[in-house]
């Protein structure tokens, strides 16, 4: 019964439009005092300090800095001039060119927030006066943008690594073959449209300008090699990394001598408000996570799925119809802090490796960043082609699909994915 309570007053909060974060906290106090009395008021704010004071957590605002570093110091500029003299010529160039860019930014980043933001508010304006029209320009931009989250170093594969209690660094690894096979699919589909709406070519293939725009982007090429070299070479710790993504930015903008301070301002302010979303979700989820574990509300759930089945591959078909569906009313943040917790129990009695979960978890989510009401990178893609959210989702579908297929791989072919894990760590 206290649970039910408990579940209706954080529905309430939630339609009332409250944010998530306090309307998990507040849910959490009250099953506290209904369970334990007012004297569990005593540890509350000490309990979230703790839950959000995580050596872990550093890097969520230290990648978001280096992405808006990159964007205010003329670093995406030059990607994206490298990126268009490289496959430009094709048909529906622009197109793949935003995908390849998105590819790379998403290597900083982390956040495919700021993927769109930095990417779209270059490229869409120019598709548009291409021809290529306000919906698809928004669609093809949003969906490669979830790349970001994908390809490392993600900020929700941080986020799942510390509320599953599994490595980082392992996360980061078990990425990159699945967005190199999101980007290829999408670039796939991308072709698919520029022939059939006979998109344009934006030039002849030149060697000369190729050379000459590698030369400029080359100290931004740097930027990748560093930080993942550094994580995966064992050199220095995901958390590191992110502050060292942070100096290589700020190193390559010098190098560059072309910063925007007024843009590079405003996204830092983006970037912090982002941050402390997300820490205060943190803060809130552990409350919550409190309560459950002491109501062995997780335990029962993993007993319940698997009375109905002992097959993982059942399992993780149920888990994924459960995370498609989250992934429409939540951001990736909340959902992996609210479910994460108490699902952990359940792959672990049915044999389930982790970090091969958090992989799934994070396609899941991917795809939830695509799909209305939500859809928070898909509302800022929108935002910026000024295009009707409900257009963009029509042409959206096919790059839906191919985030689906690469789902679906990852679930049922581990050895895709995880190869590089075994390889590397196991």
């Amino acid at each position: 019964m206290t649970l039910f309570v408990i579940f209706l007053a954080l529905v309430v909060m939630v339609c009332l439009n409250i944010p998530i974060a306090v309307a998990l906290a507040l849910a959490a106090v009250l099953g506290l005092v209904l369970s334990e009395g007012p004297s569990s008021f005593v540890t509350v704010a000490l309990d979230m300090y703790d839950g959000a004071n995580k050596f872990s957590l550093i890097a969520i605002p230290m990648f978001v800095l280096a992405g808006a570093i990159m964007n205010a110091t003329g670093i995406t500029r030059r990607l994206i001039a490298f990126v268009s003299a490289l496959i430009g010529f094709v048909r529906g160039g622009l197109s793949m060119v935003t995908i390849g860019v998105s590819l790379f930014f998403a290597e900083i980043s982390g956040s495919a927030v700021a993927d769109v933001a930095a990417i779209g508010s270059i490229l869409i304006p120019e598709m548009k006066k291409r021809g290529y029209g306000s919906p698809f320009a928004a669609a093809v931009t949003s969906s490669s943008a979830s790349l970001a989250i994908i390809i490392p170093p993600s900020i929700p594969m941080i986020l799942y690594a510390v509320s599953a209690g599994t490595s980082v660094e392992q996360m980061f690894v078990a990425g990159i073959v699945p967005g190199l096979l999101g980007a290829a699919g999408l670039m796939g589909v991308a072709y698919y449209f520029a022939r059939r709406y006979n998109f344009p070519v934006e030039a002849a293939f030149q060697l000369p300008l190729l050379g000459k725009t590698f030369v400029e982007a080359l100290p931004a090429f740097a930027l990748p090699v560093i930080i993942l070299g550094g994580i995966f070479g064992g050199i220095v710790t995901a958390t590191e990394g992110a502050g060292l993504a942070v100096v290589a930015a700020v190193v390559v903008g010098i190098w560059y001598r072309e910063v925007d301070w007024r843009q590079l301002k405003e996204a830092m302010l983006e970037g912090g408000i982002q941050t402390a979303v997300v820490m205060l979700l943190v803060a809130a989820s552990v409350l919550m996570g409190g309560y459950l574990t002491r109501a062995q509300i997780p335990q029962e759930i993993a007993s319940g799925i698997l009375g109905l089945t002992s097959n993982k591959y059942l399992i993780l078909l149920i888990l994924n119809v459960f995370f498609l569906i989250i992934g429409f009313f939540l951001h990736s943040a909340a959902a992996i802090i609210l479910v994460v917790p108490i699902i952990v129990p359940l792959i672990a009695q049915a044999g389930i490796d982790p970090v091969h979960f958090g992989l799934i978890v994070t396609l899941n989510l991917a795809i939830g960043q695509q799909t209305p009401p939500v859809a928070s990178v898909l509302i800022t893609a929108c935002s910026i082609a000024k295009a009707n959210i409900w257009d963009v989702s029509k042409v959206n579908l096919p790059f839906i699909g191919v985030l689906l297929v690469v789902l679906l791989i990852c679930t049922y072919v581990p050895a895709i994915p995880m190869f590089l894990v075994d390889t590397f760590y196991r």
